[in-house]
């Protein structure tokens, strides 16, 4: 059981806003953590795992208290926790093998052994990040979080960086690496699908308040459509490049409903006859 009721004053695009979160989950559980960008979903993996320190409140973790405001605030090496990063975060100078060691708690080369098995990257241990693919280096970035046998894993938008048809392969891994290690499980996703596919429960952030928290199947927003909010690099009659966040990728066979100018904020819509279309934000 987690139990956090805490809260923390963040800067917004629209000023100040206070981002209050109080909720319970479950051992096992799979969250998502949706909502546009700037409501505090990152914030709320960071200070969960001890990167950012809220400003009052509690966060405990099945019988030890992670965080109680004036008196406890544990350091993120004391806090059981994995956290995959949008951008990877894997040290260049070390090998995968040597990203997977310094990950654990102790030394135990059957595990390592076990994780490079079980995401196939056992023939390229030797190899550094930079001569890894973006799914190479997602799935190693997954693994290593897993070293130190978190009793949490935190994910944010941890498949932002790669390709439609890797997202899709990603999911299956990341759905494979909780049913294996069953480990509770917070991941940030803007995307509808990979809400639908991975988790059993969705918070749904709003201005730094919790709109909705309950099962995936009770989240009204994801029995219509799909929806990617995104900024437009290029575009042409069948295909437009998109950036969301710092990733950028390319959708093809798209129906573009609208005038678009490189730079326009535009809504990625697929239906559930996974027809896609691309509307020009108000």
């Amino acid at each position: 059981m987690i139990r956090l009721d805490i809260s923390k004053q963040l800067e917004s695009s629209d000023g100040k806003m206070t981002l209050h979160i109080n909720t319970s989950i479950q051992e096992g559980d799979f969250i998502m953590i949706y909502g546009e960008s700037g409501v505090g979903k990152t914030s709320l993996l960071r200070m969960i795992s001890g990167l950012m320190q809220p400003d009052k409140g509690s966060i405990h973790v099945k019988d030890e208290i992670w965080f109680l405001h004036q008196q406890i605030n544990l350091s993120p090496q004391k806090r059981k926790v994995g956290f995959v990063f949008q951008d990877y975060a894997l040290f260049p100078n070390m090998t995968v093998r040597g990203n997977i060691e310094f990950a654990m708690r102790n030394n135990d080369e059957a595990l390592v052994d076990e994780l490079l098995e079980f995401s196939e990257l056992q023939n390229l241990q030797q190899r550094f990040p930079h001569q890894l693919s973006g799914g190479q280096k997602q799935r190693l970035a997954l693994i290593r979080a897993l070293a130190g046998k978190p009793q949490i894993l935190l994910l944010d938008e941890p498949l932002s960086a790669v390709d439609y048809e890797m997202r899709k392969k990603l999911r299956s891994y990341i759905q494979k690496i909780h049913k294996k290690y069953h480990i509770t499980t917070i991941m940030v996703s803007h995307d509808h699908e990979e809400i639908r596919d991975l988790g059993n429960r969705v918070i749904h952030l709003k201005k730094g308040k919790i709109e909705f928290d309950g099962l995936v199947g009770e989240f009204d927003e994801l029995k219509t459509a799909n929806r990617l909010f995104a900024r437009v690099i290029s575009f042409n009659e069948n295909a437009i490049t998109v950036k969301i966040g710092e990733s950028t990728f390319t959708i093809e066979n798209i129906e573009i409903n609208q005038p678009l100018q490189v730079n326009d904020e535009v809504l990625i819509v697929t239906d559930l006859n996974n027809k896609t279309s691309v509307i020009l934000s108000s």
